[in-house]
């Protein structure tokens, strides 16, 4: 998808001001609307699954189980960003033990290089996964190899697997339905930028849900 697709009216050559303003703000508002509009949907779809998820991963977190985040891209990132929160949620919150595999750069690149970039997330969870943990894996597209191959062997070791997908939840969705993935959220989309918006609120929601199942605050 180009740039001149998401935003025609900045590559329209010379036009009014008034006009190009209007249009930002219509652009802006309709996404709002978009992001809106998705939240709703997958909370309406999915809210007794957020609480059976959160209830079973704060199970994990109260045996000593550590979150094992990971994903590729923006993916990535948003892998990180769950792991910082469980780590350092501040001061009225449990901080919870939590790696973002991606963040251990070494590791990944000597494995993308030596053995292949599917592995580099199975690889750490075979090596380090304990029964009580808890793998988490997000792809906007829902058929990213690597996170998939991470979420089976979690599987396979006895961890607790939660998947974040997009568009109709793709090779996620299939992984869910073999049982590979306990619980799996997808956002139906075709934008990846409502996905990842959407992707954040959800895990942002299963991290309180989890404190406030550990009863905290």
């Amino acid at each position: 998808m180009s740039i001149e697709s998401l935003y025609p009216f900045l590559h329209a050559g010379a036009a009014d001001r008034d006009v190009l303003v209007a249009d930002v703000a219509r652009s802006t508002a309709e996404k709002v609307g978009e992001i809106g509009r998705l939240r709703h949907d997958v909370v309406a779809a999915d809210a007794a699954e957020l609480a059976a998820c959160a209830t079973a991963m704060a199970q994990r977190f109260d045996r000593g189980g550590r979150l094992l985040a990971f994903g590729n891209g923006g993916s990535s990132t948003d892998a990180a960003a769950m792991a910082a929160l469980c780590v350092d949620p501040g001061p009225a919150w449990r901080p919870l033990p939590a790696l973002a595999l991606a963040a251990d750069v070494a590791t990944l690149t000597a494995l993308a290089n030596d053995v292949g970039f599917e592995n580099v997330f199975a690889r750490p969870v075979a090596a380090a996964g304990r029964p009580d943990d808890i793998a988490l894996g997000l792809s906007t597209s829902g058929g990213s190899a690597n996170v998939l191959r991470g979420l089976a062997v979690a599987h396979e070791r006895g961890l607790l697997t939660v998947g974040l997908a997009g568009y109709a939840g793709g090779a996620m969705a299939e992984a869910a339905e073999r049982g590979e993935i306990d619980h799996l959220f997808v956002m139906p989309s075709a934008s990846v930028h409502r996905i990842q918006e959407a992707q954040t609120t959800t895990y942002h929601v299963l991290w309180e849900l989890v404190q406030r199942a550990l009863g905290r605050p």
